[in-house]
């Protein structure tokens, strides 16, 4: 059978379930022209929810798109379901598709931005700019970088899926120790101990541990010997380390890095 015999039958299909609006040819047409619903569902494929899904939402638009369609405004009936079975599909994405859901201004950005984004790659055989983005959909481009974060809300990853070339579970490479609470803590106490030093003791230290000079540099800076240094050191040491606790394992040495 020819392709015109075909669209001469779904033509004749239309109109004679127009006027008669008989379920038995809803589910003929439905059945024949469901490669349409196919073909516009695949292009959401990539963003998160499963195509069978998709397909099925879109299915939903064909029908809507069947019962709302008037053979005699001479439309062809591809170009007036292609928007109903679209719109039914970015619905779908924007009450159900989110994991974290944002303003319904945002929602529609996003599908406006990500339909843009894929029509100007094809366009230019390139990837667009932001810039690019925001001229064909009429927004700034901190809106355009504003949806295009928002538009990875969709789903949220497993913690028990396998990452990285070991397969470890996701939940594994999060909440490790944190070295920098320990030096936080060393800061403070540092802080705490130099407060309690007086003035030449005080400058002694940070040229010693921050300033990273040697003790006959300090020495020569300060007009006395090294000798002298090195005991006003380790009395300044022993003095702050009393001052925050004898189990505060070595703070100077902690927050000097």
């Amino acid at each position: 059978m020819t392709a015109t015999r075909i669209a001469t039958d779904e033509n004749d299909l239309l109109r004679r379930y127009h006027e008669t609006r008989d379920p038995a040819l809803r589910a003929e047409l439905a059945e024949r022209l469901l490669p349409l619903a196919h073909s516009i569902a695949r292009r959401y494929a990539h963003r998160g929810e499963p195509l069978d899904d998709l397909i099925q939402v879109g299915a939903i638009g064909l029908l809507k798109a069947l019962d709302r369609f008037d053979p005699d405004r001479g439309v062809p009936f591809s170009g007036f379901a292609a928007p109903t079975i679209t719109g039914e599909i970015r619905r779908h994405f924007r009450d159900t598709g989110w994991m974290v859901r944002p303003p319904r201004d945002l929602q529609e950005r996003v599908l406006a931005v990500s339909a843009t984004t894929e029509r100007l790659a094809v366009d230019l055989g390139r990837e667009p700019t932001i810039q690019e983005i925001a001229e064909a959909t009429r927004s700034s481009v901190e809106e355009v970088a504003e949806a295009q974060q928002a538009g990875t809300g969709y789903r949220a990853a497993s913690l028990d899926a396998p990452v990285g070339e070991e397969g470890l579970p996701r939940g594994e490479s999060i909440g490790q120790f944190d070295d920098g609470f320990a030096l936080a803590d060393a800061r403070h106490d540092v802080r705490t101990g130099l407060l309690a030093l007086r003035p030449r003791e005080r400058r002694i230290i940070a040229l010693r541990f921050w300033g990273g000079m040697s003790q006959r540099e300090i020495a020569e800076d300060l007009g006395i010997s090294q000798m002298h240094v090195s005991r006003l050191v380790r009395a300044a040491l022993a003095q702050m380390r009393a001052g925050v606790g004898e189990d505060t394992p070595q703070p100077l040495e902690l927050a000097a890095h």
